[in-house]
């Protein structure tokens, strides 16, 4: 008997694979991610992912707030749910959750210990190619909600949609597209239309798609596929709407409108998107609700009113205010700067900002210059984050002079001594940069 791993032994092991996530422009095509060696390792496993009701989340933003909607929804009302998603805050363990649980330490490593022989013999012979990080951990997730006996397992797609990882699935109960923009376009194609045809790609024949409201060109490619798949497709902002009724510093409250029925809600999350993201689950629900499972109103509002969904404009601090988002493209970070100016009041504003080096840096520069009253440029210790050189260079050429601290402990302490209570900072650019000032906050915390 193979003596397991643990958990630092896992976690070694699993970034000692192709890590598509560590690099910044490996192309997307059915090279590098053919699905066909996920085949082979999942039926190596005993096809873990076969016989479970699924619920497939892609799109470029919201991806993850919406399947934290879904899962909270589903545990209320009683059921034993599995999520995937990425990528992570603090620990890999984060991605695999049960029941809003991430995954525990002794469960990771004895999984991993089970998916590491069979790997090896696949990459052995690499007839498809290598299998990867992300592809091992979603037969992880596989296996997991397997053991667990889950009836329902929520995934976000990793990236894209059609060659991802997590798209051996060849029946799910609702397919989800969440807001689409151009993000990862070294890989995933520089227009709108071709990267709205890779998220697409999930779309199954009859299976019901959920959309977000989109620009023109990608309702167009939905549209389209699921005339030829034979989808039912339901478009948010069409077939269910919402209405703002204020909000307070920590929730928001609005009203969706399905064909079934009126919801009042009570969320959590801040920001016009989430009212959105909100939406999505909704009608992911009623989908599941038509094809026969049970789901009282009340668990949705329930489910919706307690989320839990971090780094998505999370307020760290009151005075002076503090909040982290891992907004990382132009589109999202205009939302941000939106939703800051709707919901706080504050005198000066100040971001620390930090990227990762494949990002349309200039583009959020730009979003930024005329939001904030000071920027601190930073590094968040990830293998794929801009050098603060490589920061500063595109904000001056935007025109911004900024202050440079070489980390986020330092930016942070600077950021701090600069407010006044009536002040606001906000740190944002990568989910990595998010957690990396959450660390460091609550290092300090412990000290007050």
């Amino acid at each position: 008997m193979h003596p397991h791993m643990d958990y630092s032994e896992a976690e070694k092991y699993l970034q000692g694979l192709t890590d598509y996530e560590k690099s910044t422009s490996i192309l997307y095509n059915a090279g590098n991610y053919d699905l066909r060696r996920m085949r082979l390792l999942l039926n190596a496993l005993g096809d873990p992912h076969k016989g479970i009701k699924t619920i497939h989340v892609a799109g470029t933003k919201g991806k993850g707030s919406t399947a934290a909607m879904i899962s909270s929804i589903l545990i209320s009302a009683g059921y034993l749910t599995g999520r995937f998603t990425s990528p992570h805050l603090f620990s890999w363990q984060e991605r695999i959750a049960f029941n809003n649980r991430p995954i525990t330490k002794r469960d990771f490593a004895r999984i991993a210990s089970l998916v590491q022989p069979q790997v090896r013999t696949i990459n052995a012979e690499a007839r498809f190619g290598k299998l990867t990080t992300f592809e091992a951990l979603t037969a992880m997730a596989f296996c997991n909600f397997r053991e667990k006996k889950v009836d329902f397992q929520v995934l976000e797609t990793g990236m894209g949609g059609r060659l991802d990882a997590t798209n051996v699935i060849e029946e799910p109960e609702v397919s989800i597209i969440t807001s689409i923009s151009l993000d990862h376009t070294q890989i995933l194609g520089d227009t709108l239309a071709q990267i709205a045809g890779e998220k697409a790609g999930i779309m199954k024949q009859g299976c019901t798609v959920i959309s977000a409201p989109q620009p023109a060109e990608v309702l167009a490619v939905i549209g389209d596929k699921s005339r030829e798949l034979n989808t039912p497709l339901i478009l948010a902002g069409r077939d269910i709407s919402w209405e703002n009724h204020g909000s307070k510093l920590d929730r928001q409250a609005f009203s969706v409108q399905s064909k079934l029925r009126n919801y009042q809600i009570s969320l959590p999350l801040l920001g016009d998107f989430q009212m959105e993201n909100a939406a999505l689950a909704i009608a992911a629900i009623e989908t599941l609700e038509k094809n026969g499972t049970a789901i009282d109103c009340t668990y949705i509002v329930r489910g919706l009113s307690t989320v839990k969904w971090p780094a998505r404009l999370q307020i760290l601090n009151r005075a002076p205010l503090l909040i982290i988002d891992g907004a990382h493209n132009p589109y999202s970070i205009r939302k941000v700067i939106e939703s800051i100016k709707k919901y706080f009041h504050y005198k000066r504003s100040t971001v620390i900002f930090g990227s990762s080096q494949d990002k349309d840096i200039e583009g959020m520069a730009k979003e930024l210059s005329g939001f904030s009253d000071h920027v601190i440029l930073t590094s968040s210790p990830h293998p794929r984050a801009a050098t603060t050189d490589f920061l500063a260079a595109i904000f001056h050429k935007s025109g911004i002079q900024a202050g440079v601290s070489e980390n986020v402990g330092e930016a942070l302490s600077c950021a701090l001594s600069e407010s006044k209570r009536d002040d606001l900072i906000l740190a944002t650019g990568s989910l990595f940069l998010a957690a990396a000032i959450q660390k460091e906050f609550n290092e300090r915390s412990k000290f007050k």
